[in-house]
């Protein structure tokens, strides 16, 4: 389904943000993906193959689980949309292998990506893998320290794991150092971008692939429930691809509350935190107009939050777009709140949650869910990544 809050207009923008500011040195590369990226993911022997991988390599359909247990402690009906259950952990592979796919057909036999909670590295090192083709990975040097798993996972597919060493020393970081790679690699050079951020065509490209999420998602309900419209969608946004792909097919039915929940990390006026609509004005970062926490003068502001996926100081323009527009509903939760219930969603229905995922389930209580009300959550990643957090935390209690 694609219409006014899905899908870009011709220049990139959602509404008033997106766009492509790139500097001079990428201008061929960015155009020349911006003019052939919708004619080659929309070939049918493109989508034949991605469709054969999804469904072969990556494990889809993932499942759409009720969660009784959660259900009857929220007196209303969840269910959880199962991307912990894709290969690598995480939804971030759906992306990953079309843009591998893409990069094939554009000649292109050197791969570079941006990670934080490691993630999307993880998933880029995998297909590249599957490929045979040479792939760089850019990660904040505090991420790296709190990742550790997944940092040996790439290096165990064969990626360079590249430390960025600047700034908070986390994603935004990393992206910077892999935007100054593919300035100074730009004719062999794929970036593969983790999330609907970056200059156009990127976002849109992302959530396309993504999308496979709440296409699920709807045939799923209908099979389960008879209606495919739940009552509202709740994904976690830092960047927003998992949020962009359980959103995508909801995103025209305007009887479907579309939630997302940013994380506030110590608290939305503490000085450390990473809620960028409550805390943002607009602005440009790594390419696109959007929604940026900064300092008066223009500065990015460091972010912070206990999960490295979220801990980015901008939004994807789609999200900004519905967040002005009022269509999405912007919530968020502490480090303290995502914590916790990391530990109460592995209780209640033996599923440990990604720590950037924990923050939608956060989120719930402080919603008003109906008895009749159906709500999906998109448990976009697993929480074994997080397990040296999760040790820490039990052995101070």
């Amino acid at each position: 389904m694609e219409a006014k809050f899905a899908v870009p207009d011709k220049l990139g923008y959602y509404g008033d943000f997106g766009g492509a500011f790139i500097p001079e040195m990428l201008y061929s590369n960015v155009e020349n993906l911006r003019h052939k990226y919708l004619t080659i993911i929309e070939d049918p022997v493109f989508q034949k193959e991605i469709e054969a991988l999804l469904r072969d390599y990556v494990g889809r359909p993932t499942p759409l689980f009720f969660a009784e247990r959660l259900s009857s402690r929220m007196g209303s009906a969840i269910y959880l949309k199962r991307e912990d259950l894709c290969h690598t952990g995480a939804h971030k592979i759906n992306n990953t292998v079309g843009q591998i796919l893409l990069a094939d057909r554009l000649g292109k036999k050197r791969i570079i990506a941006e990670t934080g909670a490691g993630q999307h590295g993880v998933a880029t090192a995998t297909v590249c893998a599957l490929k045979g083709l040479e792939c760089i990975v850019y990660m904040g040097e505090k991420d790296i320290e709190r990742q550790a798993p997944n940092v040996a996972r790439m290096k165990m597919l064969g990626a360079k794991v590249i430390p960025a060493t600047s700034g908070s020393k986390t994603l935004k970081d990393a992206t910077n150092e892999a935007i100054r790679d593919w300035i100074n690699n730009p004719e062999d050079t794929h970036y593969i971008i983790g999330s609907v951020v970056g200059p156009h065509p990127y976002p849109d490209m992302v959530a396309r692939f993504q999308s496979v999420i709440s296409k699920e998602i709807r045939s799923q309900l209908l099979d389960k429930t008879g209606n495919e419209l739940p009552t509202r969608v709740v994904a976690c946004v830092g960047g927003g691809s998992n949020a962009a792909g359980a959103f995508y097919h909801f995103l025209e039915e305007q009887t479907v509350d579309i939630v997302a929940v940013e994380a506030a990390g110590h608290g939305i006026n503490s000085g450390m935190s990473a809620a960028t609509t409550q805390l943002g004005v607009p602005g440009i970062l790594h390419g696109s107009k959007s929604i940026v926490m900064q300092t008066p003068d223009g500065q990015v502001t460091e972010p912070h939050s206990i999960s490295a996926g979220l801990d980015y100081p901008g939004i994807g323009p789609m999200h900004a777009h519905l967040f002005k527009s009022k269509r999405g509903i912007f919530m968020n939760a502490t480090d303290e709140e995502a914590l916790s219930w990391a530990f109460e969603l592995s209780k209640l229905e033996g599923i440990i949650p990604a720590l950037e995922t924990a923050h939608a389930f956060a989120a719930l209580e402080r919603m008003s869910l109906g008895k009749d009300d159906v709500t999906v959550v998109c448990l976009s990643g697993r929480g074994d990544k997080d397990l040296g957090t999760y040790m820490n935390a039990m052995n101070e209690q």
